[in-house]
């Protein structure tokens, strides 16, 4: 798995509110809706950039214990 904390753009220092923030953030710049207008290959592309973001979120809850 890539490192949780580089898919949310963050560093492993951060605070549980940090990561919180950094999540919504980038969870509704990737959410697929926010493309389902745009081609085929666009919205595969942001759902599967949503999948890890969302993947990266629960490794960092569970190994913290959010």
């Amino acid at each position: 798995m890539t490192d949780p904390y580089k898919v949310l753009g963050i560093s492993p220092d951060a605070t549980d509110e940090e990561v919180k923030k950094a999540y919504r953030r980038m969870a509704m710049k990737y959410h697929p809706d926010k493309v389902a207008n745009a081609g085929e290959q666009i919205r595969q592309q942001a759902t599967e950039k949503f999948r890890k973001i969302n993947e990266a979120y629960e490794h960092i809850k569970k190994a913290r214990g959010m």
